[in-house]
């Protein structure tokens, strides 16, 4: 059972939730627009009892997932992949599978102030900007790492902003070579 209020940003993101977690409180952003009423509300549930932002993985998604984390400081954020929330040209958690939900919901990542721990040369160092496999590098990892896919910036904030530790990163990055070398992590290891 889920304890905290998850936000997401449409009626049929809700319904989708619903179905994984019937007994999940929900609150709908209806996109962009927070009346002033309802971002009292959501920095009270924040306080008493914790906030999962879930919106889509597009940039609307993105934009609305940034204004709630400086509204809702160490808020948490649950991320379901692109390619596992299209339907029929359209994206966005509805389109995401009950299975998919609940993997994302499973994996949530706790926000806070964006650190420091990561800079670009991280990027550029594991091919995640500056080549033309860096897209498909960074969502791969994100992936592994629970955080969803994003440009380069994007990225780098999420890695800082929802505290991703060194050795996490690194053990990502092992596990996605590895994939792309055509062997598993205990292959690997043995």
């Amino acid at each position: 059972m889920i304890k905290e209020l998850i936000v997401v940003e449409g009626k049929n993101d809700a319904a989708v939730v619903r179905r994984a977690f019937p007994q999940a409180d929900i609150m709908i952003t209806h996109g962009w627009g927070l009346s002033h009423s309802q971002i009292e509300a959501l920095q009270t549930a924040n306080r008493r009892r914790g906030v999962i932002v879930f919106t889509d993985p597009d940039h609307a998604g993105e934009r609305i997932r940034r204004r709630l984390s400086d509204l809702l400081p160490g808020c948490r954020h649950a991320f379901v992949p692109r390619e596992r929330a299209i339907y029929k040209g359209k994206v966005g958690v509805e389109a995401a599978s009950v299975l998919d939900i609940q993997a994302a919901l499973g994996r949530v990542r706790t926000g806070g102030q964006a650190g420091t721990t990561f800079d670009q040369q991280d990027l550029i160092q594991g091919g995640l900007t500056g080549t033309h496999q860096a897209a498909a590098r960074r969502k791969r990892l994100g992936a592994l790492l629970a955080i969803g896919y994003g440009n380069s910036k994007n990225f780098l904030w999420r890695l800082n902003a929802l505290g991703i530790t060194r050795r996490e990163f690194e053990q990502a990055m092992e596990q996605m070579e590895a994939e792309l070398n055509g062997c598993d992590q205990t292959q690997r290891n043995h």
